[in-house]
């Protein structure tokens, strides 16, 4: 005889869960970031969180560009992730790289015999890493790099943790986009107040040759350019040069 009472709700699906959870971390950890050490902190931490929202996970990675233009690992859960992920910088190939290029998740079930990285993926064999599974970091139109996350065991990953890293991923990049831009807006409003600062001792250097040698501002500028090119430096160095001797003479 079977039961017509009502069935318990089925509970939410873990993944259903990790992405609430993870939009409420991440947006908790983009209003804390002020400065590099925090943002530092931040990128170790998503690696740290890495670890334990993909189930069999031994160690994390993220890797991005550095000011120069270079692959380099900006956080790591230990030593042996950042070996494999140099060693892949160093061949110009991998998971992680594939990932980072081709905007596509890549997963490798057994490194031990993987043909797509040979010269990669058996040293990283050796170093006790078996399966990996790397997702690109994609905010707007260009790819920030690549988190990856490799474990112990052959065929440690599966779709489902697929899923669950590109999730991750999507959320990852969202921050460093946005520390980016928190980050490039700060750079331009410091060459801005710079680029201001230096008009402004011109400027001055001008108004100090205008009522020294009774000149116009044209004039007083052409005077000014004149010692710039026979003391071989910009217009603004001569300037401060110029304003500094000033001050000093009416101490």
């Amino acid at each position: 005889m079977t039961s017509d009472l009502p069935r318990a709700s089925e509970p939410p699906a873990i993944e259903e869960l990790t992405a609430g959870h993870l939009a409420a971390v991440f947006a908790r950890m983009s209003g804390l970031l002020l400065s590099a050490e925090k943002v530092d902190t931040a990128l170790k931490l998503i690696t740290a969180l890495a670890v334990e929202m993909v189930p069999g996970t031994t160690g994390a990675g993220l890797s991005l560009l550095d000011r120069d233009g270079a692959r380099m690992t900006a956080a790591a859960t230990d030593e042996v992730v950042e070996r494999a992920d140099a060693l892949q910088y160093r061949l110009g190939h991998g998971p992680c790289l594939t990932a980072w290029a081709d905007r596509v998740v890549v997963r490798a079930d057994d490194l031990a015999v993987d043909e797509r990285w040979p010269a990669w993926s058996r040293p990283a064999a050796e170093l006790g890493l078996r399966s990996a599974l790397s997702a690109p970091l994609v905010a707007g139109p260009e790819p920030l790099g690549a988190l990856k996350v490799y474990a112990v065991p052959p065929h440690a990953y599966g779709e489902r943790e697929e899923h669950l890293l590109t999730m991750f991923a999507a959320q990852a990049a969202m921050l460093i986009g946005n520390v980016r831009t928190a980050q490039d807006a700060e750079r331009a409003s410091a060459h801005v107040a710079e680029a201001l600062r230096g008009r402004e001792v011109v400027e001055l250097a001008k108004g100090i040759i205008m009522a020294r040698d009774r000149v116009d501002e044209r004039a007083a500028l052409l005077t000014l350019a004149q010692l710039a090119g026979q003391e071989r430096a910009t217009v603004r160095h001569t300037a401060e040069r110029l304003a500094q001797s000033t001050v000093r003479r009416l101490r």
